[in-house]
């Protein structure tokens, strides 16, 4: 990792704590362990890459970070909410996230699924009435579009049910790359896109170029994923090390061996920097953090 990106991800995580914490409803507030839930599973954890990504955007486009804490915000408080959805035993069955024990299991499973919910809700609210976001109305429109399309059955959600659905089978790669396109990518492409719409005078062409430039890492990001669930222990990924081969799902190691997921990651990576192809060094911290998205241990 670049030094600019260690400065730039070290802010980027100190400037989105503070700001989900003023986001998320006081633990004082009833129903107290609703909202105790919710702060548990969104503060003090995880690599923050979809709230990082908003805000390298936004530095590439000119735009202060104050205006993208919304934006990066939301992104977040729907991922968080992914996350504990997918740790439930009806989905992934997961003990541990982030280096602590998932919701349900602090907590249960109807309080981690209520919690879930709530910040899928806090989400648009933030989008829709956040103070500090210097947007229109019709851009807070187009920004609860996007997230909207990424999280649901055409995103998020759909690439879920494919994956639940792909246990245990022998998919095409193809196949894997669409699953992950919708599971993994599209939350890492509303982060970029939302950046985007921040800035109300965007060149179209530039907003498409920073879209395939997202949908390259958002692909590159499950590959190295896959990689790590192999590779690395449970200790340094903070969750269950080996748990998508032990469920029999599909990966890219699979599909492709070790070496050749490997080459898939850098070939990703040399097309998102390819997108940046018309920016300057505005777009640095872009094209440093694709690189760190293949070369993370964790």
């Amino acid at each position: 990792m670049s030094n600019a990106l260690k400065e730039y991800l070290t802010f980027c995580q100190n400037r989105v704590e503070k700001a989900l914490d003023a986001r998320l409803p006081r633990e004082n507030i009833l129903p107290q362990r609703l909202h105790e839930a919710m702060r548990y599973s969104t503060l003090d954890g995880g690599k923050r890459m979809r709230p990082m990504l908003a805000y390298c955007t936004g530095k590439a486009l000119g735009l202060e970070a104050d205006v993208l804490d919304g934006p990066a915000c939301a992104v977040e408080f729907i991922h968080v909410y992914s996350l504990i959805h997918d740790d439930l035993p009806a989905m992934d069955n997961d003990d541990l996230r982030r280096g602590k024990a998932t919701s349900h299991i602090a907590f249960d499973e109807a309080t981690a699924i209520l919690a879930g919910d709530a910040l899928q809700a806090l989400a648009f609210e933030t989008l829709a009435h956040d103070s500090t976001m210097q947007a229109s109305a019709e851009q807070r429109l187009q920004m609860i579009t996007t997230l909207t399309k990424a999280s649901g059955s055409q995103g998020m959600v759909g690439g879920q049910a494919i994956d639940l659905a792909s246990v245990g089978k022998t998919i095409s790669l193809p196949e894997l790359e669409n699953m992950h396109i919708h599971k993994t990518g599209a939350l890492i492409r509303a982060s970029v896109n939302m950046a985007a719409l921040s800035k109300a005078d965007i060149d179209p062409q530039v907003a498409t170029k920073l879209d395939h430039y997202a949908k390259c890492i958002g692909l590159s990001f499950q590959v190295k994923d896959d990689i790590l669930d192999e590779e690395s222990d449970t200790a340094t990924l903070g969750k269950t090390q080996g748990k998508d081969q032990d469920n029999d799902k599909p990966t890219y190691p699979a599909l492709l061996g070790l070496a050749g997921a490997k080459e898939k990651a850098q070939e990703l990576h040399e097309q998102a920097i390819a997108s940046l192809s018309d920016f300057g060094s505005e777009a640095g911290l872009l094209r440093d953090l694709s690189l760190y998205i293949i070369q993370r241990d964790h």
